[in-house]
């Protein structure tokens, strides 16, 4: 169908990501953000203009921009993984907004199976339907809890009566702005709530990879969003107080992080994503 110039279509679902190296976003090179001409001699990206080769935007934009007939999309999502993260469980909703497309109307559940296909073991999505752009307000502007599942390496020789002072309190913790994000975070302290649930001692390969001299444990934590996860186990030096570390007296490192479930602001019930059945009227809310 032909669509008017200048409007869009809004599309929404659910991505899990199932891999460590997969930004949500583009991940241009911060040294030469992608210019094109100044790509060519920037030796970090080495002429690429971005430090992955793909991304959860762009495996889900170019198939669907494709069948719109538009090269213009912005990707909206609840929140973000760190590259190095999984999204797992029922995944973390999205909306896509594709502008000036020249067909409006496609079948969207042969499309989410079809990047699927293109991308077993990478990328998987859930649920897309039609939206309208209300829907973008809504993901940026509500807070979201979450669960976590974290490989966490405890230094020396610690069992899980270890953990029993940190397991089943929501705790108040404090923290400064890790060094990993300070090139685009402010420094400031935060204040975020942190319980962390449940810890075990991993077993197969992940035991067999854990660092000498040191336990493994696979550690459940729910936490406030914006809470910098990693450094509220390590604690970084002192940055996040108290950190899992201090609590169980023993320096403690992320190995692996993996998101389980999107939650309310609350931290009890897992965020709904509304179904539209019929697209929504071409341009809503343009």
């Amino acid at each position: 169908m032909e669509a008017q110039q200048n409007r869009k279509v809004f599309v929404e679902g659910r991505y899990r990501k199932l891999t460590r190296d997969l930004p949500q976003t583009v991940f241009f090179c911060p040294t030469c953000k992608g210019h094109p001409r100044r790509r060519k001699k920037c030796t970090k990206c080495e002429g690429f203009g971005k430090l992955t080769r793909d991304s959860v935007q762009e495996l889900i934009g170019w198939v669907l921009g494709a069948e719109f007939k538009t090269r213009k999309s912005k990707f909206h999502g609840a929140g973000r993984e760190d590259v190095d993260v999984r999204m797992l469980g029922s995944g973390r909703p999205f909306v896509m907004e594709f502008i000036n497309p020249k067909v409006h109307s496609i079948d969207l559940a042969a499309m989410e199976a079809e990047i699927n296909r293109r991308n077993a073991g990478r990328l998987e999505l859930l649920g897309l339907h039609w939206t309208e752009k209300a829907r973008v307000r809504v993901l940026k502007e509500t807070h979201h809890a979450k669960e976590y599942e974290a490989v966490v390496d405890v230094e020396g020789e610690v069992t899980v009566a270890d953990f029993a002072k940190a397991l089943g309190e929501r705790r108040t913790v404090e923290q400064d702005t890790p060094e990993r994000v300070a090139y685009r975070r402010a420094a400031k302290t935060r204040e975020r709530w942190v319980e962390y649930l449940t810890a075990a001692p991993v077993e197969g390969t992940v035991a067999e990879e854990t660092p000498p001299g040191c336990s493994a444990f696979l550690v459940r934590v729910r936490c406030e969003h914006g809470t910098y996860v990693k450094e509220a186990i390590s604690g970084e030096g002192g940055a996040t107080r108290p950190s899992l570390a201090d609590l169980i007296g023993q320096p403690c490192k992320c190995r692996t992080l993996d998101v389980l479930a999107i939650l309310d602001d609350a931290g009890t019930e897992p965020v709904e994503v509304p179904t539209v059945e019929q697209p929504a009227g071409f341009g809503d809310g343009v």
